[in-house]
């Protein structure tokens, strides 16, 4: 109980950082590991073991789920080599030479340990690095790669986890076998997940009918595919991952907009809180950590630590030259149809922030081996995991923004893309409207009419660069005028009648409650309008 109180309390203290991060512009994720480290020099709170089970049962799946969820299919599709060459390719290659240099450095360690760390460390977070390049308006190409890496090469780094952690606790290890295994476990994995979001998706669209019960759903379903994948000994995490692809492509055919909205809105809530549990957690356990390495000296582990982050940091820069050149080099295609900006595979290897993903498998490390004794250096090991995420996330982090700047990269817009989407949106619907309403009646029409053509007309005063429609690009301002500002403040004095009823008991509370979610729900589109969500 007293344990329970305490991470109650914390995330208290999550939720007042998450304040702050907003207000001043801070990236979430840095400021949420330096709590956990804040966390671990606390005096008076206590240790709290975990039970590796419970850590990736309860974390992993809505993480991914969420992650995948987000992911376009399409820009995932149509970016398959880069996220396939980041993701697998850069994942074994980091795993390799991290194992390398923890064998090598540190006594003791053998090579099944030397590869777990490598497994841990190896997968980049693209939440972190998207939240601190969010608004400095980089390609979206390469916001794409960045998170289909991440999706792809969680799976990748965790089934190598998964293998490392075999070869410890089993004490054989057979590289062609677990090749094949690997080959078996990835596509037997992928097949559940598919079976899975096949099943929920005609559970969706055929017989839930209540919004409550949708979301509930989408909490159910990430579970669902990791434990059945599981209990087969298959990829739980890729069963995870292609469900959420499977289902987010096909979102717009089985969930109503009450869903839709009521689904955002949890789920991020949800993530949030899972990110900070997270970290919170470490910091509580990072005391007894410290204080089971304490055979190594101070500067031993500083150096450990250094060593294998910039072996983490340098190996992503030395892959991408590579990834990048050689297949132009060999495909006139790429050559002809994909543009290469140097500066882009800066931007690239700059972000290979660590964060939550990693920081859950290094808890998820078991405590005692099958023979009672305990598990060889596990304390060292999510040490050493949680300095390479500090040491990714807080130099990388806070200084990316200083890069992209210092590189003078022209800003992608998406307001401009936006203007497209909606004009083409307006234009088809007047269209519509002129071809097949014209016999209903005349008030009728004419005010349907009159609601899209002043949607057309606004976008035609749009604030766009004036060489919007010629060559070259340049960032937007608001896309939007004063007639949403307008209406936002007119749903302000809705809202003041609507407390002045309340407060005087002058009418029935389920209407109040009624006219204000439509308020709210207005309001919301506006604000999205104006201020792109």
């Amino acid at each position: 109980m007293e344990n329970t109180t305490i991470i109650i309390f914390l995330l208290f203290g999550m939720a007042f950082i998450g304040i702050l991060s907003n207000k001043y512009k801070f990236p979430l994720p840095i400021a949420l590991v330096l709590c956990g480290v804040i966390i671990s020099i606390m005096p008076g709170l206590p240790v709290i073991a975990l039970n590796s089970d419970v850590v990736f049962v309860i974390f992993l799946p809505p993480l991914l789920y969420g992650a995948a969820w987000f992911t376009s299919w399409h820009e995932f599709k149509a970016n398959l080599r880069p996220i396939g060459l980041a993701a697998i390719g850069l994942v074994i290659f980091t795993t390799v030479l991290v194992a390398v240099a923890a064998h090598w450095m540190i006594a003791g360690i053998g090579w099944p340990t030397a590869f777990l760390i490598g497994a841990i460390v190896s997968p980049p977070d693209a939440v972190a690095a998207t939240s601190v390049t969010k608004g400095l308006g980089i390609s979206p190409r390469l916001i794409t790669i960045l998170e289909g890496e991440s999706l792809v090469n969680d799976a990748s780094g965790l089934v190598a986890y998964k293998y490392a952690l075999a070869a410890i606790t089993l004490g054989n290890f057979v590289l062609w076998e677990a090749g094949l295994n690997f080959l078996l476990v990835a596509s037997a994995g992928i097949a559940i997940g598919l079976v899975i979001g096949y099943l929920m998706y005609i559970i969706h669209k055929h017989f839930v009918c209540s919004p409550v019960i949708e979301v509930t759903f989408t909490f159910l379903t990430p579970f669902a595919a990791y434990l059945l994948a599981e209990h087969f000994h298959f990829s739980g995490v890729l069963a995870v991952v292609s469900t959420g692809l499977y289902l987010t492509f096909r979102s717009g055919e089985i969930f109503t907009n009450q869903s839709r909205i009521m689904a955002y809105s949890v789920w991020e809530v949800v993530m949030f809180i899972l990110n900070g549990l997270v970290f919170i957690l470490i910091g509580l356990q990072l005391r007894g950590v410290i204080s089971g390495i304490a055979e190594y000296g101070r500067y031993e582990l500083l150096l450990y630590a250094v060593i294998i982050s910039l072996v983490v940091i340098i190996v992503r820069f030395v892959w991408v030259i590579p990834a990048a050149f050689l297949p132009r080099i060999m495909s006139r295609k790429i050559r002809e149809t994909e543009t290469l900006d140097r500066r882009n595979l800066v931007i690239f290897g700059w972000a290979g922030m660590r964060g939550v993903v990693s920081m859950a498998a290094a808890l998820a490390i078991p405590t005692l081996l099958p023979d009672g004794s305990p598990f060889p250096h596990r304390n060292l090991i999510i040490y050493l995991s949680f300095c390479v995420i500090l040491a990714t996330l807080v130099p990388l982090g806070l200084t990316l923004p200083w890069i992209i700047r210092k590189m003078k990269m022209e800003p992608y817009s998406i307001a401009l893309e936006e203007y497209d989407v909606r004009t083409r949106v307006v234009t088809q619907t007047i269209t519509f409207i002129e071809e097949n309403l014209a016999l209903i009646q005349d008030d009728l029409l004419d005010n349907i009419k009159s609601k899209y053509e002043v949607k057309y007309n606004r976008l035609q005063r749009t604030d766009l660069p004036s060489n919007y429609f010629g060559k070259g690009k340049t960032l937007a301002g608001s896309i939007f005028n004063e007639f949403t500002q307008l209406q936002l403040d007119l749903i302000g004095i809705e809202r003041k009648e609507l407390a002045l009823m309340h407060r005087k008991g002058e009418a029935n509370e389920e209407i109040l409650r009624k006219i204000e979610r439509e308020l709210d729900l207005e309001e919301t589109r506006l604000q999205m309008e104006m201020y792109g969500g």
